[in-house]
């Protein structure tokens, strides 16, 4: 499996560089993933697609503003660091530009003092082991001082830095937003919830290694970077409950998804539990709780593309995202949005609202 298999060519002028001012207004491509059928509607549309008994899974991460501005206490150079992993209290996995001028014993200095990092260790791919000093609360240091680690794509400057949170955000330890769940509106989920939809939370810190290019040819020798999961007992009871009831489990987004398939045993059971996963889903893969998908587009040769091909097929994807690009779709974080799922049976019902697929 080629990564060029992956590869389509999107316009710079459809990356979307701002957020709508209403979530839910972003435009959905809904994809029946086995015969590759297309509608063109909005996000707030996606309750018609959601039925009683079917459990909606949320990643509640909240994004840290991780991207800290500073300088090498002895020349004054700038230095930018991206904080990854939190190792222990304060001590930070972290990614450094330019790193080459950040050997250990480095000392770095942000907000003219206000926090120390002395570099510990060089890790695997460059990363940089810092140690962090500072006075007070590390996260009231970080929210003062830090900026939302925003991807290189995005070049607009964010006057609101909670539009890349979703409303649901909780706990604290993300790099990057699950942009899927950016859609969302609080009223839109009580809407959800009204018409006997189990929503559930579940925990994936977001790392760069979900989103870092594939670097080989061959598919199967890419290596996924380990983030962070935690399933409580009482949501992977609402996910089984619904499984066994014959309810579909709807993921929003890829980090989603990726945590109940780390999660869940052969048997489709979830299991509670907290740990690292690397978990890689490329076609071939065969879903063991996941039904139905809700994600952003993703870029050309990533990771996530390769994901959703599992679910819905390589050549049905590549075709939705060409009748994306036609249709003037926005992309990436700040952009529009898709759901794939199993729709045959529903063709008679949105027949009757007048709602046809895409020629």
């Amino acid at each position: 499996m080629n990564v060029k298999d992956f590869y389509f060519d999107l316009p710079q002028e459809l990356i979307a560089q701002d957020p709508l001012e209403d979530r839910s207004a972003s435009r959905l491509l809904v994809m029946d993933k086995n015969t590759g059928e297309i509608w063109h509607r909005v996000f707030r549309d996606i309750t018609e697609y959601l039925h009683p008994g079917d459990c909606l899974v949320i990643n509640d991460t909240k994004v840290i503003p991780a991207r800290l501005m500073g300088v090498k206490e002895d020349t004054g150079a700038k230095i930018e660091v991206l904080l990854l992993i939190r190792k222990d209290k304060d001590i930070w996995e972290t990614l450094v530009k330019p790193g080459r001028k950040c050997r250990p014993g480095t000392i770095l200095s942000f907000g003219e003092g206000l926090l120390k990092g002395t570099v510990l260790d060089v890790m695997e791919e460059g990363n940089r082991l810092i140690r962090f000093e500072y006075e007070g609360i590390f996260e009231e240091v970080l929210d003062r001082l830090g900026q939302m680690p925003l991807p290189p794509y995005i070049t607009h400057e964010l006057k609101d830095k909670n539009r890349y949170q979703t409303v649901y955000a909780k706990h604290d330890g993300s790099a990057a937003a699950p942009t899927a769940g950016l859609h969302f509106t609080e009223n839109l989920l009580k809407q959800i919830q009204g018409i006997g939809v189990e929503i559930a939370h579940v925990t994936l810190h977001v790392g760069l290694g979900t989103f870092r290019p594939v670097k080989v040819e061959n598919v199967l020798e890419h290596h996924m970077h380990s983030e962070f999961y935690v399933v409580e007992e009482s949501e992977a009871e609402k996910i089984n409950r619904a499984k066994a009831a014959g309810g579909r489990i709807v993921c929003v987004g890829t980090t989603s998804c990726r945590t109940l398939e780390s999660a869940a045993g052969e048997d489709g059971i979830l299991k509670a539990g907290s740990g690292w996963t690397d978990i890689f889903i490329y076609p071939g893969y065969r879903f063991k709780i996941l039904d139905c998908l809700i994600t952003n587009f993703h870029l050309p040769e990533s990771t996530l593309v390769m994901l959703v091909s599992a679910l819905a097929g390589r050549d049905h994807v590549l075709h939705a995202y060409e009748e994306a690009i036609r249709e003037k779709y926005r992309f990436f974080s700040f952009g529009d949005v898709c759901f794939f799922a199993d729709l045959e049976n529903e063709d008679t019902e949105r027949e009757n609202h007048g709602i046809c697929p895409s020629e």
